[in-house]
């Protein structure tokens, strides 16, 4: 099994270090490391980090550095603006996109999202997809954290310009004619998807993304889920890239 991975703000300057906060806690109390065993420290931004545990106090683990690493952010980048959905449906697509190697999620406020995210309610739900990212992105061993963008989420407009400034820029939509898996891709820059919530993308919406210069496309013949689509495609989109 891998060792464990903990997201720091920096890592250890030197050669010697130490765990503190929530993740000191994890470490320390939750996962029970001993001095001897071997972790990842990782600071969300490409830089990580394989250390030593030397020491375990109450919620503090001290390192020893052993080697370093850069991992350098990924191009193309891929980018879904995430129908919100009611329940944990979100959230459930927040962890597995973050385990498939997504950049950046929008939260988006479409038509027909049954979920309304609106003032502290907005904010609180923001920071749950943002957690639910940070947590799968430890369990993945991601070197980069992914963004979750929106204040505290996105609207129509707003996904529209991202759209338009692309390099390349699909909806996933059922009547769709283009096939993901055949579609023109970019060799370098940003690649945004956009996923409906429960009820799909709207005509207004779908024809405002394609105005914005984004095409329509298909995965196969079945209909997916909100919370897996987006997982579907980025595999798609993994693969054809070389990502896998």
């Amino acid at each position: 099994m891998s060792a464990p991975l903990f997201l720091v703000d920096d890592l250890p300057a030197g050669p010697f270090g130490t765990l503190t906060g929530p993740e000191g806690h994890h470490a320390a109390t939750v996962q029970r490391l001993r001095a001897g065993e071997t972790l990842i420290l990782a600071d969300g931004r490409g830089g990580s980090a394989t250390a030593e545990v030397t020491a375990v106090g109450k919620g503090t683990v001290e390192v020893r550095v052993l080697t370093r690493d850069a991992t350098p952010a990924a191009d193309p980048r891929l980018v879904v603006a995430q129908g919100i959905a009611k329940g944990d449906r979100g959230e459930l697509a927040v962890q597995a996109m973050t385990e498939i190697g997504v950049d950046e999620i929008l939260p988006w406020a479409a038509s027909r999202s049954v979920a309304q995210w609106r003032g502290d309610r907005g904010a609180r739900s923001r920071e749950k997809w943002a957690a639910t990212a940070r947590e799968a992105a430890k369990q993945a061993r991601r070197a980069w954290l992914p963004v979750v963008g929106g204040d505290p989420d996105c609207s129509t407009k707003q996904i529209a310009a991202r759209l338009s400034a692309a390099a390349a820029a699909f909806v996933l939509h059922e009547e769709a004619t283009v096939r993901l898996a055949t579609a023109g891709l970019p060799a370098s820059g940003e690649i945004v998807l956009v996923v409906g919530p429960e009820g799909g993308i709207d005509d207004a919406e779908r024809a405002c993304f394609e105005a914005a210069g984004a095409v329509a496309v298909r995965l196969g013949g079945e209909v997916l889920r909100t919370s897996t689509a987006g997982v579907a495609a980025l595999s798609v989109l993994s693969t054809r890239l070389g990502r896998w």
